[in-house]
């Protein structure tokens, strides 16, 4: 008897489950039951579809049942939903949605990759026929028919968070005003808020309204659409439409029925061979829990890339293969007017969570080598583990080039390397792509001179709290008298990194000594100055006047 292998839910985890655990064994039976209309979509397309970015919505359509049953044979039912699932006896009830009919269907092998939904909260109006999200093929159709259809001027997005941006930027290209609301201190809540104050600036900058710390508390309808959203702050927002990104919650009722067991990161407990807690179940994609590479902890990171490859390892293993996953590190990028932030591992605030003892080292260069015409700034932070120097996590931000460093430090990261290893990195050059000592390798000559007491550095958020605690600090402002006159730091003394050995007998060096310039370059020569003509307690600003907070 050939092994009869049952898949629940389709897109990522299971369409990939499917393909693999065809490849494995061409003579199993494999079933796929999608309660949706698509069985393989690209989700992350979605916000580009609704923007007309992608215009036609079969290029988000990756695969549909005929073609599985063509290359895969692989049986696909697509708008019928599993009720229920009795491990006992290995069976499962499933619903046609389109005939309301129940059927029960036995199974050797089960894969779950139900995915997650996203969240809605049960708020006042939020049923109105102009309140949206951005999940599914049918939910982007629907926007773009409402955008159509009906007068439209002022979106309304809830939630800074991925999604939220990259919609915005599809409403800004359709020709709306955009507002933003975040109920967090920030936009981008995954990236620390120094690097997402980048981001923000930005849009702000292509006019993009942005409003922090405040989250919606209700909606207030005329008929069936809403015309106001009300604020928990009780400001009142006018709105032709609205777009709800507030994050996802993993489909687990399947699951819990089942008794399978639940993590406490609220996704399902998986090994490294995606088997739940019941043998012949394997689970994939966002309802699942995943270690994290840097941790060693379990958490569930949402997102396509391991979804798929959690698929692949399920889809595989189901089928009498072993193949393994041990993890991934929740390395992401999004892009919105322009404007791109990646990254990889821990953010500095997840480090302290974690306990790891660590310090951050900020830089800011060039994507490509300043004398090629187009240099932009890329905005690069470091988390690194003390005293080891392992790299911890990373963060970019910047207009050019943020995809391929993010992923060069997401494969450090995997390899466990430390800063030092940066510093010999062997990267391609060319002016128009790279500098000779690239973005990369800039950022770990700078954390490695940190890590072997080169020079002792100082965050914005730490020079801020000590100019409060420490009035007479000596605080010295290394950059061209230009540069002080247009904005400079509280209580800071000019003193240009050039002339500086000119003026060490003005200054005191046993005092408490700061130095910073525009991007911790001209602060680090200072530093190194200073510490070697007798001055003994001296910082550099890291990542300099662009990184302090305003």
């Amino acid at each position: 008897m050939p092994l009869n292998i049952l898949i629940v839910g389709g897109v990522a985890g299971g369409a990939s489950a499917a393909a693999k655990a065809r490849r494995t064994d061409e003579s199993a039976d494999i079933t796929i039951f999608e309660k949706g209309p698509y069985v393989s979509f690209a989700n992350c397309g979605l916000p580009y579809y609704v923007g007309n970015t992608i215009q036609d919505r079969d290029d988000l359509l990756l695969q549909s049942p005929e073609r599985f049953w063509k290359r895969f044979r692989v049986r696909v039912h697509i708008l019928h939903e599993v009720l229920n699932i009795d491990p006992s006896t290995k069976c499962v009830l499933v619903k046609n949605l389109r005939t309301q009919e129940t059927t029960s269907h036995p199974y050797d092998k089960l894969i779950l990759a139900p995915g997650a939904g996203a969240i809605v909260p049960d708020l006042p109006g939020i049923r109105a026929k102009n309140i949206f999200t951005v999940k599914t093929v049918p939910d982007s159709d629907a926007i773009r028919t409402y955008l159509t259809d009906y007068p439209t001027r002022q979106v309304l997005i809830i939630g800074g968070g991925f999604i939220g941006l990259e919609t915005a930027e599809a409403m800004m290209n359709r020709g709306r005003t955009v507002t933003i609301v975040e109920k967090a201190s920030q936009i981008l809540p995954p990236f620390d808020p120094e690097m997402a104050t980048f981001v923000a600036a930005h849009l702000q900058e292509k006019h993009v309204e942005i409003i922090v710390g405040d989250g919606i508390k209700g909606f207030h309808p005329i008929g069936e659409v809403a015309k106001e959203a009300e604020l928990e702050s009780g400001i009142r927002l006018p709105m032709d439409i609205a777009i709800l990104s507030i994050g996802v919650r993993p489909e687990l009722q399947l699951a819990r029925e089942a008794g399978l067991a639940i993590g406490e990161s609220g996704g399902i407990v998986v090994n490294d061979r995606q088997q739940t807690s019941d043998p012949d179940i394997y689970a994939s994609g966002d309802a699942v829990e995943t270690m994290h590479l840097v941790t060693g902890k379990k958490t569930r990171i949402p997102l396509a890339g391991p979804a798929n490859k959690q698929g692949r390892v399920a889809g595989a293993n189901a089928a009498g293969g072993d193949l393994r996953f041990y993890g991934a590190l929740g390395t992401a990028i999004v892009e919105s007017m322009g404007i791109t932030a990646g990254k990889t591992g821990l953010t500095e605030q997840e480090a302290k969570m974690h306990g790891f003892p660590y310090f951050v080292s900020l830089t800011h260069p060039l994507d490509h080598a300043s004398y090629y015409p187009g240099a932009d700034a890329l905005h690069i932070k470091l988390v690194v583990e003390e005293p080891t120097g392992k790299l911890l996590g990373a963060q970019i931000v910047g207009e050019k080039g943020v995809d391929k460093r993010i992923d060069v430090l997401a494969t450090a990261l995997h390899a466990g390397m430390k800063v030092q290893d940066l510093e010999q990195l062997d990267l391609a050059y060319a002016p128009q792509f790279n500098s000779a000592k690239g973005p990369v390798i800039m950022a770990g000559f700078v954390a490695a001179n940190t890590l072997r007491g080169e020079v002792k550095t100082i965050t914005g958020e730490e020079l801020h709290k000590k100019l409060v605690t420490n009035p007479s600090l000596q605080l010295l402002d290394v950059r061209t008298p230009d540069e002080y006159r247009e904005a400079h730091l509280p209580q800071a003394r000019l003193v240009p990194v050039d002339d500086l050995r000119d003026h060490l007998n003005k200054l005191d060096p046993k005092q408490e000594t700061v130095v910073y310039c525009r991007v911790g370059l001209r602060g680090y020569i200072a530093a190194r100055i200073l510490l070697q003509h007798g001055f003994t307690n001296v910082f550099n600003l890291t990542g300099g006047f662009l990184s302090y907070p305003e």
